[in-house]
């Protein structure tokens, strides 16, 4: 049996091996969301939500959602904007909107963005910014514009 001095010493010089370790531990975990882009996203406006997915060892999402599915004569809504005149009659549902996306720093990936509003593809990039929360930006040159998009999955 172990004397109660010897009790005492143990557990004063296990303390801080305890808190240590549990240190340790706080610093290298991470929430399960950090790093992981891949689930539905909904855009600030309400009005679109896009999957994001891996692709190979990018990321790339498409649209999976739309708020007004159709045009004004009830059909689905097509790619009408698109610079590529053969595209024109694709369906909006279903089209990438991140073009695959490489890892750039911690949770940020760049590369490019295609606009269905305007037809255009964009330099950008996808970053979380918390557990539900993420900015997709474009840019022309210097000229960038962001829209939050918020984890919906």
């Amino acid at each position: 049996m172990t004397a109660p001095k010897d009790r005492l010493l143990m557990t004063r010089l296990s303390m801080p091996l305890l808190v240590l370790g549990l240190m340790t531990l706080a610093m290298t975990s991470s929430p399960a969301w950090a790093g992981d882009p891949t689930g539905m996203w909904l855009s600030q406006d309400g009005d679109v939500k896009m999957k994001v997915a891996r692709c190979g060892d990018a990321i790339c999402s498409t649209i999976a959602w739309l708020k007004n599915p159709n045009d004004e004569k009830a059909k689905p809504k097509v790619d009408l904007n698109n610079a590529d005149a053969s595209k024109r009659s694709r369906p909006i549902m279903g089209s990438a909107i991140i073009l695959p996306m490489k890892a750039d720093g911690a949770d940020k990936w760049s590369g490019q963005v295609y606009n269905a509003e305007d037809g255009k593809t964009y330099g950008g990039s996808f970053s979380l910014s918390g557990a539900n929360k993420a900015d997709l930006k474009g840019c022309v040159a210097i000229i960038c514009k962001t829209k939050t998009w918020t984890r919906t999955n």
